[in-house]
C-alpha cells in the first residue's frame, strides 16, 4: 500500500487533529454569524476570506480522519447557531474576536507542529499557522486604523549592553525597599494580560445576556467579574511603575438578549480561552524576574485555573464535553480473555 493511500498518523497527531477539528467547527460557526451581522464592508470581507481558508483546513482534517477510518467528533453544527438572531456584538468586536482567535491559533499550531511526524499532518499545521499569522496581521492593522487598539507603552532605546549584577534584581517582596522598574518583557506580558482580559470581559458580558441555562449564565457573570479583577490587578502593577495601562475599551456587546449561540458552544469557546489563559499566565510568570510579580501572577493563574476547572465540570454535567481518543486499555483487554 502506498504512502498516499495510507497516512498512518500517530496517537499524538490523532489527538491534535481531533482537538483542532472541534475548535475549528466551533469558531467557524461564530465567524459565520459575525460575518452576516457585520455592517462595515472591509470588516465583513476580512471575516469572509478567513472563513474560506478555515473551511479548507477543516476539510483537510476530515480527509485524514476518513483515510484513517477514524470517527469524527460530533463537535458543533448549524444547530448551535441561530443565524436569524440579532447581533450580539458590534463590528469592532467581530474583528477583535477574529484577532484573538488568531493569537490562540498561532500558539496551538506551534505546539501541535512539534508533535507531528507525518507530512500531511505537518502541512495542516503549517498552513493553519500561516493563515493565523496572516489574519492576525490583517486584523491588527484594521483595528489600529480604526484607532481602537491600544499599543504597549514605548520605551527609551538602550544605548549599551547591561548585565544583572545584583540578586536584588529578583527581589520585590519587601514593602520597605524599593522595587526595580519593570523590564520590557514583563511589561509586554502584563500588557497582553490586560488586553486579553478586556476582550474576555466583553465576551462574558455578551454571553451572560443570552445564556439560557441559569448555571451557565452565572458562570459567565463570574467570568466577567474575574476578568475585571485581573485587569485591575495587572493595571496596578503597571501604575506602580508609572506606566499607563491599555485604556481603549472598544468592541462591546449590544443590548440583545436573544440567544444566537447554544450554551454548549459558548461554554466551549470560554473553555478554549480559559485553558489558553492558564498556559499564557504560566509563560508570563516564567519570564518575570521580580519576586513580587511571581506571587501576584501565581495567584492570578490559580484563579484562572479554578475558573477553568469549574467550567469543565459544568460542561461534563451537561454532557457537552467530548472525550478525546483513548489509548487501548491493555489491562482490560487481557482480563477479557
Amino acid at each position: 500500500m502506498t504512502t498516499e493511500a495510507k497516512i498512518q498518523i500517530t496517537s499524538s497527531e490523532l489527538g491534535t487533529l481531533w482537538s483542532t477539528y472541534i475548535s475549528k467547527s466551533a469558531r467557524l460557526l461564530i465567524h459565520e454569524f459575525f460575518k452576516n451581522k457585520t455592517i462595515d464592508k472591509e470588516a465583513q470581507n476580512i471575516i469572509a476570506e478567513f472563513i474560506t481558508k478555515g473551511e479548507n483546513i477543516k476539510t483537510d482534517i476530515v480527509d485524514i480522519f476518513n483515510n484513517e477510518k477514524a470517527v469524527l467528533p460530533i463537535a458543533f453544527s448549524e444547530q448551535d447557531v441561530v443565524m436569524e438572531a440579532p447581533t450580539l456584538f458590534d463590528d469592532i468586536f467581530h474583528i477583535m474576536f477574529l484577532r484573538q482567535m488568531m493569537k490562540l491559533n498561532m500558539g496551538y499550531c506551534s505546539v501541535y507542529s512539534a508533535m507531528s511526524y507525518t507530512k500531511e499532518v505537518q502541512d495542516i499545521f503549517k498552513i493553519n499557522n500561516e493563515v493565523a499569522n496572516k489574519y492576525y496581521v490583517i486584523t491588527t492593522k484594521y483595528l489600529l486604523g480604526k484607532g481602537v487598539l491600544a499599543k504597549p507603552p514605548y520605551v527609551t532605546m538602550p544605548k549599551k549592553v547591561e548585565f544583572i549584577e545584583n540578586k536584588s534584581y529578583m527581589s520585590g517582596h519587601n514593602p520597605f525597599s524599593g522595587k526595580r522598574s519593570l523590564n520590557t518583557l514583563e511589561v509586554g506580558f502584563l500588557n497582553e494580560g490586560i488586553e486579553d482580559n478586556i476582550f474576555g470581559m466583553q465576551l462574558m458580558t455578551g454571553f451572560a445576556q443570552v445564556a439560557t441555562d441559569n448555571e451557565v449564565r452565572k458562570y459567565f457573570i463570574e467570568g466577567k467579574e474575574l476578568a475585571k479583577n485581573i485587569i485591575s490587578k495587572l493595571s496596578d502593577i503597571l501604575l506602580q511603575s508609572d506606566i499607563q495601562p491599555p485604556s481603549t475599551w472598544a468592541g462591546r456587546a449590544t443590548d440583545s438578549t436573544t440567544t444566537p449561540f447554544s450554551d454548549k458552544l459558548m461554554m466551549f469557546i470560554t473553555s478554549l480561552l480559559n485553558n489558553t489563559a492558564v498556559g499564557y499566565n504560566a509563560l508570563g510568570t516564567s519570564f518575570s524576574m521580580r519576586g513580587d510579580l511571581h506571587s501576584k501572577l501565581a495567584l492570578i493563574s490559580k484563579d484562572a485555573f479554578d475558573f477553568a476547572k469549574k467550567g469543565s465540570k459544568l460542561m461534563i454535567e451537561h454532557k457537552w464535553m467530548e472525550e478525546p481518543p483513548q489509548m487501548e486499555d491493555r489491562n482490560k483487554l487481557t482480563k477479557s480473555k
